[in-house]
Parts: C-alpha cells; sequence; structure tokens
C-alpha cells in the first residue's frame, strides 16, 4: 500500500469511527428523552393519583450500609436502588457511603433514566421502564412488585 492510499484509508476509517460514535450519541439522547417523558409521565400521573411517596434511603456500594437521602419519591424496583424523586428526576440509589454519609446523610445525584431498566446487566433480567411505572401505579400503594397491564402513553 503506497503512502497516499494508506492515508486515505485512516482517512476513511477515522470518518467510520466518528458517524459510528455521532449515530450512537443520537440514539442515547433519543432514548434519554423518551425516558425522561416516561418519568414526567409518572410523576404527574401519580401525583394526580395519590400515590403515596416515600423518604428514600440509599445504599452503599457494597450493599451493607444505609443512608439517609433528602429525597422523597417512589422505588421503582424490588431492591430498592432506583427510584424516581417527586421532582420527576431518576435516581441510581448507591452511594460511596462513609462516615460522613452514615452522619449526614447521602446526596445521590440524579442520572438519566433508562428506556430497558437492568439491561446489559449480568443476572440477564432487563425489564422496560415503562413496565415498571405502570406496576407502581396500577398497584396503587408505591411498591413495587404488582404484575398488571401496562397504561403508560405509547404502550
Amino acid at each position: 500500500m503506497s503512502e497516499p492510499d494508506g492515508r486515505t484509508w485512516r482517512d476513511q476509517q477515522r470518518q467510520a469511527v466518528r458517524a459510528h460514535a455521532d449515530a450512537d450519541a443520537r440514539r442515547r439522547a433519543a432514548e434519554q428523552a423518551e425516558a425522561a417523558e416516561l418519568v414526567a409521565w409518572f410523576v404527574a400521573e401519580a401525583t394526580r393519583r395519590g400515590l403515596r411517596t416515600t423518604r428514600l434511603v440509599a445504599r452503599g456500594y457494597d450493599g451493607r450500609g444505609r443512608y439517609r437521602t433528602r429525597l422523597t419519591g417512589w422505588y421503582v424496583d424490588r431492591a430498592e436502588t432506583r427510584a424516581v424523586d417527586v421532582a420527576g428526576r431518576f435516581h441510581l440509589l448507591t452511594v460511596p457511603g462513609g462516615l460522613r454519609a452514615r452522619l449526614f446523610g447521602a446526596d445521590p445525584e440524579p442520572s438519566p433514566a433508562p428506556l430497558v431498566v437492568g439491561a446489559g446487566g449480568r443476572d440477564g433480567e432487563s425489564i422496560p421502564l415503562r413496565t415498571l411505572l405502570t406496576r407502581l401505579l396500577d398497584d396503587g400503594s408505591g411498591e413495587p412488585g404488582s404484575t398488571t397491564r401496562p397504561a403508560a402513553p405509547g404502550a
């Protein structure tokens, strides 16, 4: 391969990588927007129905400690590691923990809600966010775990 051919090939590869990265970023942005819309719908519907909120508790990364938070909302999963607060933000309720968190509480940062909760996990169990949120609404108690039909927009 001559020098100009090699340079052309490298430029084409760079462009292809950039195009794939851009497409992936657009896909993730679209998924995050759709998930944010689902979360906003859930909060509005839960508020309208008077679904009971609870003070959310975070767990340490090691799974042993439990830490107070200033958040109020609804747990999304049975393990109580994911939640939606009353402001419509999605939270992963795992924190570094430690003495400071034990004394003063933890402040988990909101994160983009996934369209599929548990996707890519080692246990192979994943469930659409729409299904989890709909179950919470249909159950009526604010506790995750009932099995009912989907009712979210676009279902």
